[in-house]
């Protein structure tokens, strides 16, 4: 009976032991499927508020230099991904897939306002979040383009600190004028030849 005991124990725990290892080693699906959903999350968390401009960037930012790991492990096996690459790139996934996370969950959120200027700064969002989710935008331009819309967040949150929490008319015409300039680089990035997909 102790023999049984011990043989089935030790049995239990390799099962143990392999499911583990199988759950840590490679998540299913593709490389392309993961960053598909990881885009998909960051999109999501644009459209509902829970990832600032500036999370988004450094999210981006992040997803480019996946994209960029990859295009050289490619390069550097004729075309394809080894064992090691995927493994390599899945763990880079998993940490930016927590990040996304603490990001979406953290007390920071986008908040654009009640007048023209705060709605065009969420419709300039959600064609962000609809670029990155049609892969009409890469992530490294979905970067640059959040770091921009920060930028102007920055400069929009500062006049109004300088003027009592109001916009005067001219600040207004400026906004306008640095959002309409955004709105073009928004259309230029989503309808060249780069996708991100």
């Amino acid at each position: 009976m102790k023999i049984r005991l011990m043989i089935l124990a030790s049995a239990l725990a390799m099962t143990g032991s392999i499911s583990i290892a199988q759950t840590n080693s490679v998540t299913p699906g593709t490389v392309g499927e993961r960053k598909e959903k990881q885009q998909d999350r960051i999109a999501n968390g644009i459209d509902s508020g829970q990832l600032t401009a500036g999370e988004t960037k450094n999210l981006e930012g992040r997803e480019a230099n996946l994209n960029r790991n990859e295009r050289q492990m490619r390069a550097a096996d004729g075309g394809k991904l080894t064992a090691a690459d995927r493994t390599a790139l899945n763990r880079q996934e998993n940490r930016i897939s927590g990040q996304i996370y603490q990001d979406k969950h953290n007390a920071r959120t986008a908040t654009y306002g009640k007048g023209e200027i705060g709605q065009r700064r969420e419709n300039q969002q959600d064609r962000i979040a609809q670029g990155i989710r049609s892969g009409q935008m890469t992530p490294g331009e979905a970067s640059r383009q959040e770091g921009r819309e920060q930028g102007l967040n920055r400069e929009i949150a500062g006049m109004r600190k300088a003027d009592g929490g109001k916009l005067t008319a001219g600040q207004r015409n400026l906004v306008n004028q640095q959002q309409n300039k955004q709105s073009r680089q928004i259309y230029r990035e989503k309808h060249n030849a780069r996708t991100g997909r």
